[in-house]
């Protein structure tokens, strides 16, 4: 099945969980992703949205460019895909932080929603309940 995460083609309150990897980012409205995954999902029900983290700390952000310029970039072009990589650190940029993640979720009416830093905080995961 082909959709839009801005238009899911499924009705209300219809799955017991929903997970997005690396795509929230990518989204050109997230408040209303998440406002549509809100309405999908039961109420009680879970979701979890991994993707690279935008950190707030001056010395994390450096390292993760640095290694998204100097590691990613270059090993994803040893494969052909440095098009699908070479954007990742604008788009990081770009991206909200955990407490904006949380915020977000919270502001389209999830319950609860908490942030977690992993992998040296230059991932992180949001998990909230509808």
């Amino acid at each position: 099945m082909e959709g839009n995460a801005l238009d899911l083609p499924f009705p209300d309150s219809s799955f017991d969980a929903v997970t997005i990897g690396y795509g929230l980012r990518n989204v050109v409205d997230r408040q209303r992703a998440m406002a549509e995954i809100y309405r999908v999902l039961k109420p009680g029900s879970m979701l979890s949205v991994l993707d690279f983290n935008k950190s707030i700390n001056p010395l994390s952000t450096t390292v993760q460019e640095l290694m998204i310029d100097n590691i990613v970039v270059p090993v994803a072009s040893g494969y052909g895909l440095e098009n699908e990589y070479k954007y990742l650190k604008s788009s990081i940029r770009d991206f909200l932080t955990g407490n904006e993640l949380e915020k977000l979720a919270l502001e389209v009416g999830f319950s609860t929603a908490k942030h977690f830093e992993i992998g040296f905080g230059f991932m992180g995961n949001l998990v909230a309940i509808r």
